[in-house]
């Protein structure tokens, strides 16, 4: 059984030898928030990583299509489940899929809902640390990229970004770039001066004759 703890949280009534935990009084505490596994006898920890909460929108891709539920990579240390008969969406082993948390049960699988295919394009994995970075403050960021290069761009905040269309490979350098550079301020003109006001690659000016 895997569950999520927090710093202080008692996993274990004895003590054990595992990295980010205290002995205290015979028990072994948590001192991050991380998951715990508690057949392998194992202590992840989630700092830095996606938590999830409701009402959140992930990017994902399905692993495995059944008869009644999905099972969508993350990107993360739990899986996602889509329960078949709450959903009108089809899809098959593979697709790249949007849609929204709805809880993270007590097993440590992720419940969503209202998911969406996104047809084609590719996907980029980031920290999710860095994700409110990408969107920025309203969603600035984000706009200022998709507008300037034309592309659809689909933000999990699990750390997957789905990229399609338009100057795709400009939004993708621009998306690494704010990963890399998330902490340098001048980060939103260095980025507008990037993506310019089309997107569109550039183009030698005519050479101008005599």
């Amino acid at each position: 059984m895997k569950k999520i703890v927090l710093p202080g949280d008692i996993i274990a009534d004895k003590p054990l030898r595992l990295d980010h935990t205290i002995v205290e009084e015979g028990k072994t505490c948590s001192t991050v928030i991380g998951m715990f596994d508690e057949a392998a006898g194992s202590l992840i920890p989630l700092e830095g990583l996606w938590y999830p909460q409701p009402g959140e929108k992930i990017v994902g891709i399905v692993e495995e299509a059944k008869l009644n539920t999905d099972v969508i990579t993350l990107n993360a240390p739990y899986k996602g489940l889509i329960i078949s008969k709450f959903s009108e969406t089809s899809m098959v082993n593979g697709d790249i899929i949007e849609a929204t948390v709805k809880e993270l049960d007590k097993t440590g699988t992720i419940i969503l809902v209202r998911p969406r295919v996104l047809y084609g394009g590719k996907v980029l994995a980031i920290k999710p640390s860095k994700v409110p970075r990408l969107l920025g403050k309203n969603d600035t960021m984000i706009r200022q990229i998709t507008d300037g290069t034309k592309a659809s761009i689909s933000v999990g905040m699990n750390g997957l970004v789905w990229v399609k269309g338009g100057n795709s490979d400009l939004a993708t350098d621009a998306i690494i770039r704010i990963q890399e550079e998330s902490h340098v301020s001048g980060l939103t003109e260095r980025i507008a001066k990037m993506v310019g006001s089309t997107g569109q690659p550039h183009q030698p000016q005519p050479q101008q004759q005599g």
